[in-house]
């Protein structure tokens, strides 16, 4: 009877081992999916970098390009802010010099045209009456 317990033993050991190995390959699992998604967001960050850096270099093109476009246009403002002041200043040049006697070359033809009108009603009431 001495070999009973001692194979009882065994079996319960036996037992014991297995329900180990299957506590650890339950415990495994989780780590190996642990490890899948580790290796799934490297990669990701990875593609990310690569993706990243010539947009970086394409926003960095397209800046500077902007800021010589921008530095054009501060040109051309300050263009018509020049034509602007010319302008403006021409025409009160061309008011001052030419407007009060184109001003009194019209008065004056008005005023012969009035007198011409006037000698023309004249003569026409002047027959009218005869």
């Amino acid at each position: 009877m001495s070999d009973v317990p001692a194979f009882l033993g065994a079996i319960a050991g036996l037992i014991a081992a297995v329900a180990f190995l299957l506590l650890v390959i339950w415990l495994a699992i989780p780590l190996v999916k642990l490890g899948s998604a580790i290796d799934e967001a490297r990669i990701t960050i990875r593609n990310l970098s690569n993706e990243t850096t010539p947009l970086i270099s394409e926003v960095t093109t397209t800046v500077a390009t902007t800021n010589e476009q921008m530095q054009k246009v501060d040109t051309i403002t300050t263009n018509v802010a020049s034509t602007t002041t010319n302008v403006s200043a021409l025409t009160a040049l061309f008011a001052a010099t030419l407007g009060s006697p184109i001003i009194r070359v019209a008065a004056f033809t008005y005023g012969v045209r009035q007198a011409l009108s006037g000698a023309r009603a004249g003569r026409r009431a002047g027959r009218r009456a005869r």
